[in-house]
C-alpha cells in the first residue's frame, strides 16, 4: 500500500484529527520502500506544565492548537502527500518524501518551531510553548520503526539540554540560524528585486459556483532553497524586522492584479499582527488603495484571532478605520481558537473564514456537520457571509449548499493560480 494509500486509510486520533502512531510506522515503512525519507519529531515539554495550570482540558486545548498549526504548516510548506501524525501525548511527526536539502529541513524546523511558540490562548490567558525537534534523513529501505527509534533517542537527548532545540539524529547540529540568517540577507534583496510572487486562491459562490473573488497568497521561488511558502517568509521577514514592507509589498502587487477584474469579484489580504504594531496600517492601506485605483468595497482584510492576541485595541482600531472606508474584514481560522467571541462583539467583521480542519470530516461525521450549522446559523444572526476554506470534495460542497454557507475555496475547484490565470479565469 502506498503513502498516501496509508494516510487515506488511517485511524485518526480523536482530539486532533491527525493519525497516530501506528499508521506513522506504516506511512514511513511504505516511503522508505519507494526512496527518500526524512522526517522531524516535535515534543511539547511545556505541556504538563499546562495540565497542572489549567486542567485536562486546558492541556487538551493546547494540543488542539498546535496540531493545526503543525498540520497547517505542513500543507503550506511540504504539500498535500506529506504526514503529519501525533506519535505519543505530546509529540508529533512530520515527514516528508520530497528530497530537499539537509538546510532546508533545518531552517523549516527552525520555522515550525517559531510558528508553534507564538501565543495561544488557554482559558483567556494567553500562554507560549517552545518545542524541541529532532530530525533526521532516513536510509533507503529503513523500517519506520527505527526512523522511529532513532528520533525518540535524539528527542530523550534534547530534553535533557537546556539550550538546544534542535538536533540531528546523526549527531551533526548546523550552526544556530545560520540559515535563516542566509534567508534574511536574501529577502531583503528579493524585495528590492520584486521577486516575492503572489498568487491567488479563487473563492466560488456556494450557491451558483460562480467566481467571486480571490485571497492573495505570497510565494517565493529561492534559488537555492526551492519554493517558500507563506509562513516561512512571514517567520524569515519577522526575525529580519521586514514584515510591514513584505506585506506592503504583496498588497501593492495584489491589488495592481486585482485592479482589473470585473466587478464585484473582490480581494483578500491577509494581514500579521506586525503590520499593525506601527500603527501605520489603516494609513498605508488607504494609500495603496488610492494608488491602484482598486475599489474599497471589493476589498477583505482577513484576520486570526491570534493577530488579535498581541494588541487587540490597536487592530480593531486600524479595523474601524478601514471598515468606515469601505473595507470589508473576514475573521480567518474561525472555530480553531477560544477568544473569538470578544472579537465577534468588538469588531466590524463582515465574514467568518471557517478553518478547513472544521470542514474536511461534514460528509462523515454528524458531529462535525452539527458545528459547521451552529457556526453558519450564528454568523447568520450576526449579519454575516461564511466562507469555507479546504473544500476538496463534491460532498462537502453539497452539505455546504444545504447549510447555507456563502463562499468557498479548495482544491475542488482550483488550487492558488497564477495572476494571469486568475485574470483569465476573472475574465471568463
Amino acid at each position: 500500500m502506498e503513502a498516501k494509500g496509508i494516510l487515506a486509510r488511517a485511524q485518526r486520533d480523536v482530539l486532533t484529527g491527525l493519525p497516530g502512531a501506528d499508521s506513522a510506522r506504516a506511512w514511513l515503512d511504505a516511503a522508505g520502500r519507494a526512496g527518500f525519507v526524512q522526517a522531524m519529531l516535535v515534543s511539547l515539554q511545556r505541556l504538563q506544565s499546562v495540565n497542572l495550570a489549567y486542567g485536562k482540558s486546558g492541556g487538551d486545548q493546547a494540543l488542539a492548537e498546535v496540531a493545526r498549526r503543525i498540520a497547517d504548516f505542513a500543507a503550506e510548506e511540504l504539500g498535500p502527500d506529506a504526514l503529519v501524525a501525533r506519535t505519543g501525548g505530546s509529540e508529533f511527526l512530520v515527514a516528508s518524501r520530497e528530497a530537499v536539502s539537509r538546510d532546508r529541513w533545518q531552517w523549516l524546523a527552525e520555522t515550525l518551531g517559531r510558528a508553534i511558540a507564538r501565543p495561544l490562548t488557554v482559558e483567556g490567558e494567553s500562554i507560549r510553548i517552545q518545542p524541541r525537534s529532532a530530525l533526521l534523513r532516513g536510509l533507503t529501505g529503513e523500517p519506520g520503526a527505527n526512523l522511529l527509534d532513532r528520533l525518540d533517542q535524539v528527542s530523550l537527548e534534547l530534553q535533557r539540554s537546556s539550550t538546544r532545540r534542535i538536533l540531528w539524529a546523526d549527531g551533526s547540529h548546523p550552526a544556530r540560524g545560520q540559515s535563516a540568517a542566509t534567508l534574511e540577507a536574501d529577502l531583503i534583496g528579493a524585495l528590492h528585486r520584486e521577486e516575492i510572487s503572489v498568487l491567488f486562491q479563487p473563492q466560488f459562490d456556494v450557491a451558483t459556483g460562480a467566481l467571486a473573488g480571490a485571497e492573495a497568497l505570497a510565494r517565493w521561488e529561492h534559488p537555492s532553497f526551492g519554493r517558500i511558502g507563506a509562513e516561512t517568509l512571514f517567520a524569515v521577514a519577522e526575525r529580519g524586522d521586514l514584515v510591514t514592507q513584505l506585506t506592503e509589498h504583496i498588497a501593492l502587487r495584489a491589488l495592481r492584479a486585482a485592479r482589473d477584474w470585473p466587478a464585484p469579484l473582490r480581494l483578500s489580504l491577509n494581514v500579521t499582527a506586525e503590520d499593525f504594531a506601527l500603527g501605520q496600517f489603516a494609513a498605508t492601506m488607504r494609500r495603496l488603495l488610492a494608488e491602484t485605483g482598486f475599489a474599497a468595497e471589493r476589498l477583505t482584510i482577513e484576520i486570526t484571532e491570534r493577530t488579535l492576541i498581541s494588541d487587540f485595541e490597536d487592530c480593531a482600531m486600524a479595523l474601524l478605520d478601514l471598515a468606515e472606508a469601505g473595507v470589508s474584514v473576514a475573521l480567518d481560522d474561525f472555530g480553531t481558537g477560544f477568544s473569538n467571541f470578544r472579537a465577534l462583539k468588538a469588531l466590524p467583521l463582515h465574514a467568518l473564514k471557517i478553518d478547513r480542519s472544521l470542514v474536511k470530516d461534514i460528509a462523515r461525521d454528524l458531529r462535525d456537520r452539527a458545528i459547521l450549522s451552529a457556526m453558519i446559523a450564528m454568523a447568520r444572526a450576526l449579519d454575516m457571509k461564511v466562507i469555507a476554506e479546504g473544500i476538496e470534495t463534491e460532498a462537502q460542497l453539497a452539505i455546504l449548499q444545504e447549510e447555507g454557507c456563502d463562499l468557498f475555496q479548495g482544491f475542488l475547484r482550483s488550487g492558488p493560480v497564477s495572476a494571469e490565470d486568475m485574470a483569465a479565469l476573472a475574465a471568463g
